[in-house]
């Protein structure tokens, strides 16, 4: 072990905050079982002193969504010269930003669903493109926020012009691709395997990841051979050329009805879920590490400069 003493930080105030706390409290038991020295920090705005005064020699960023994910917990952990795991600044803030990630995605040959970014009151006063699209925040994660609109819909939902919306005054609109969810977890250079998610539910939205019984995972996913090494291709493709670190998760749509290109690229999660319905324990676990050596493999890549 490079490390002894791991700092693990759940919690925060993002809208992720329930399953950051569910994150970070299995992940501490997971290392605290591996032999580690863990002290479980709920971060707060003064999450600074609260590093200080835990004195650890790397973080475990268990944190989800704004704050913890976007490069800014980062910077801080930057600043104070701790060691911590996942991805860096730029990577983290760049794959935060749905829109900037699409770009970056598109140059290294990774295709994703038409769209583009609006003002949410915009995008609130009318249809932005044919029905069927999705409006979702284009800084958020875990699918919150997330709407389909569908043929038929005479106007996009009414909750984007809500005055409590806290989700930021962004939204990608992109269009609906209809088929199946496919997801992608990275340990360092190496893509896992390819889960299927399915739901009874409308979709695959913030509920259905994490509520129980909310979404099954089949794994490994029952597609082609060729479209589950292209779905890993383009996962390892989009780990690495956002510069992401540690561990990742890449989310795709398959549809075997279209002509010419079947799978999109959704999203990349610089941070996913370490909960017990969780996509990434479960590659792992499928492929025979087991989630105290996931997780310990996590805090021994930790470093700074990332």
């Amino acid at each position: 072990m490079k490390f002894r003493r791991v700092a693990v930080l759940k919690g925060g105030w993002s809208p992720e905050r329930e399953v950051s706390l569910n994150s970070g409290a299995a992940c501490a038991q997971a290392l605290t079982s591996a032999g580690y020295d863990v002290v479980e920090i709920d971060a707060t705005r003064d999450l600074a002193r609260q590093l200080k005064e835990a004195k650890p020699d790397a973080v475990f960023n268990a944190l989800h969504g704004e704050w913890g994910e976007d490069g800014c917990v980062q910077g801080l952990l930057e600043v104070l010269a701790i060691p911590y795991t996942h991805s860096g600044v730029l990577a983290s803030a760049l794959a935060m930003d749905k829109q900037r990630t699409k770009l970056v995605l598109e140059d290294a040959g990774v295709p994703s669903p038409l769209g583009k970014v609006m003002a949410r009151l915009d995008a609130a006063g009318g249809h932005a493109m044919e029905p069927p699209y999705v409006i979702k925040p284009n800084a958020q994660g875990s699918s919150v926020g997330v709407y389909i609109i569908r043929k038929g819909d005479n106007r996009p939902p009414s909750e984007l012009t809500r005055a409590d919306w806290a989700l930021g005054d962004e939204v990608l609109v992109e269009k609906f691709i209809a088929g199946r969810e496919l997801t992608v977890a990275v340990m360092g250079d190496r893509a896992l395997c390819v889960t299927e998610i399915t739901t009874s539910l409308a979709f695959y939205d913030y509920e259905a990841k994490y509520a129980p019984g909310g979404s099954r995972h089949v794994l490994p996913a029952d597609i082609p051979e060729e479209v589950a090494a292209l779905c890993m291709e383009r996962a390892l493709k989009a780990h690495q050329a956002l510069g992401c670190r540690g561990v990742s998760r890449s989310d795709f749509r398959y549809d075997d009805s279209l002509t010419g290109e079947q799978v999109f690229f959704l999203e990349v999660n610089t941070q996913p879920g370490m909960t017990g319905t969780s996509l990434v324990p479960e590659q792992a676990r499928h492929l025979g590490i087991s989630f105290p050596e996931l997780c310990q493999w996590i805090v021994e890549d930790a470093s700074c400069r990332r």
